[in-house]
């Protein structure tokens, strides 16, 4: 289990999900980056990943789950 907070890092999925803030944030700098370039894959990706995140399914660079 993660030390990452799931609140934390759903929000900042929800709200700054398009400019891969959510990632920087668990420590996945290389995707967070191309998010950031992206646009968050033109909003899809950002989706994908709050759904991840919200199921519990998401993980930090460690490969830790992120869960509630």
């Amino acid at each position: 289990m993660s030390e990452k907070n799931f609140v934390g890092t759903l929000l900042l999925c929800f709200f700054l999900g398009n400019f891969g803030i959510h990632r920087f944030y668990v420590g996945k700098i290389g995707t967070g980056i191309l998010m950031l370039i992206t646009l968050g894959g033109l909003g899809i990706w950002s989706l994908i990943d709050f759904i991840m995140i919200a199921v519990g399914k998401f993980t930090d660079k460690n490969g830790n789950v992120i869960k509630a």
